[in-house]
C-alpha cells in the first residue's frame, strides 16, 4: 500500500460526509429562502455556533490529553511541559485535521437537518395521521400498538425508565462522536460512524416530507392520557408548544418547530451506532449495551406515542442504508492492495542474507 493509501486507511475519509453536509445545507438555505425565514441554530443555549463548536473540540482534546499528562508528569511544574508533548504525540496535524473535518461536516448536517424539519409545517401542510394510527391498529389487531404496552409493561416505573432512555438520546449523540473522534487507531471507524451520522440526518429531514405526521401522542393524546409526568411529557408539552407558536406566527417568533413523526430518527441513529459497534467493537459488553439501549428506545417511541410502527420501521431501513452508504463512502469496502514482494537491490543485500536461506 503506497503512502497516500496508508493515510486513507489511518485517518479515514470525510469526504462523502462533506458532500452531505454540503448537499443538505444547500436545502436548507433554498427552504430559508422560499419563505423568507433565517436559518437559527437549534441548541442555542449553549452560545453561537462559533462559540459552541470550538468548545466540544477543545472539550475533546482536553478529555483525551491532560489524564494522560497528569501521570506523566513526575511534578505539579511538569504537567504543561507533558500536555505539549502529549498533544503533539497524539494529535499530530493530520489526525486533528481530519477529526475537525468531521466534526464540521457533523454539526452542519444536523443544523441544517433542525432547519428543514423546522421548516415541515410551514411547507407540508396535509398530514396522514389518520392513515398511518389506521395502520397502526391493523398491524396489532386493531388494538393501538402503545396501548399494548402500557398493558404490558404498566404505566408507573416502566414510564419513567423508558422516559430516562428516551432522553438519553440527547447525550448519546453528542458523546459517542466525541468518543468516536479521541479514541485513538479508531481514525477510520470514526469516519464512518460520523458519515453514517450525517446520512442519517439528511436521509431522516427528506422521509419528513414523504410522510408529513405528527405521531401519535399529538393526533389521539386520549390513549397517553394515563402516563404520569416524567421529562418525556414534559418534552412533548413544550414542543407542541413551539409548533403552535411557530404555525401561528413563523416570522415572529424564534421558537423551533421539532414535531415529525415519519421516520424516526432515535431507532435509525442508535441502530446505527449498535451496527458499527457490531463490527468494529470487540467488547461483548459494550455490544450488549448498545443493543439493549437500541432495543429500549424502540419500545419508548411506541410507548410515548412519538412514532407508528411504520416510522420505527422506517427508521431501520435509513440506518442500516446509512451504515451501508457509509461503509462505502469511507472505504470500507475496498481492500488494500497485496504488499510488494522484497526486492534485493545491491549485492551486500544478497549476501548479507544468504546465511539465513542456509
Amino acid at each position: 500500500m503506497d503512502e497516500t493509501a496508508s493515510r486513507g486507511v489511518r485517518y479515514g475519509s470525510y469526504r462523502m460526509a462533506v458532500a452531505v453536509a454540503l448537499v443538505t445545507g444547500a436545502v436548507a438555505i433554498a427552504c430559508a429562502l422560499y419563505l423568507g425565514l433565517p436559518l437559527r441554530d437549534p441548541d442555542g443555549f449553549l452560545g453561537p455556533t462559533y462559540v459552541r463548536l470550538p468548545l466540544i473540540v477543545a472539550l475533546m482534546l482536553a478529555a483525551d490529553v491532560l489524564p494522560r499528562a497528569v501521570l506523566r508528569a513526575r511534578s505539579a511544574s511538569g504537567v504543561v511541559g507533558q500536555i505539549a508533548a502529549v498533544a503533539r504525540e497524539r494529535w499530530p496535524w493530520r489526525r486533528l485535521g481530519q477529526a475537525l473535518i468531521g466534526l464540521a461536516a457533523f454539526y452542519a448536517t444536523y443544523v441544517s437537518y433542525r432547519s428543514i424539519k423546522h421548516f415541515l409545517p410551514l411547507l407540508r401542510s396535509d398530514l396522514v395521521d389518520d392513515e398511518l394510527l389506521e395502520l397502526d391498529r391493523d398491524m396489532t389487531f386493531g388494538v393501538a400498538p402503545s396501548e399494548v404496552l402500557h398493558d404490558v409493561l404498566g404505566t408507573g416505573v416502566s414510564a419513567h425508565v423508558l422516559s430516562w432512555v428516551y432522553l438519553a438520546f440527547l447525550m448519546f449523540v453528542p458523546l459517542s462522536l466525541a468518543l468516536a473522534l479521541v479514541t485513538r487507531g479508531r481514525s477510520g471507524d470514526a469516519s464512518w460512524y460520523i458519515t453514517a451520522l450525517c446520512l442519517n440526518w439528511s436521509l431522516g429531514a427528506a422521509s419528513y416530507y414523504v410522510l408529513p405526521s405528527r405521531g401519535p401522542i399529538y393526533a389521539q393524546p386520549e390513549l397517553f392520557a394515563d402516563l404520569p409526568e416524567t421529562g418525556t411529557s414534559a418534552l412533548q408539552q413544550s414542543l407542541l408548544l413551539s409548533r403552535w407558536l411557530v404555525l401561528e406566527d413563523p416570522y415572529g417568533t424564534e421558537r423551533i418547530q421539532s414535531i415529525a413523526a415519519f421516520a424516526s430518527l432515535h431507532v435509525s441513529i442508535i441502530f446505527t451506532a449498535a451496527l458499527i459497534a457490531q463490527f468494529t467493537i470487540r467488547s461483548i459488553a459494550v455490544r450488549a449495551v448498545l443493543w439493549v439501549f437500541f432495543a429500549l428506545t424502540v419500545l419508548a417511541t411506541i410507548y410515548f406515542g412519538w412514532h407508528y410502527l411504520v416510522d420505527d420501521i422506517a427508521g431501520l431501513a435509513i440506518g442500516g442504508g446509512s451504515v451501508l452508504l457509509a461503509a462505502w463512502g469511507t472505504g470500507r469496502f475496498r481492500r488494500p492492495p497485496a504488499p510488494a514482494p522484497a526486492t534485493l537491490s545491491t549485492d551486500d543485500d544478497q549476501e548479507r542474507l544468504a546465511p539465513a536461506k542456509a
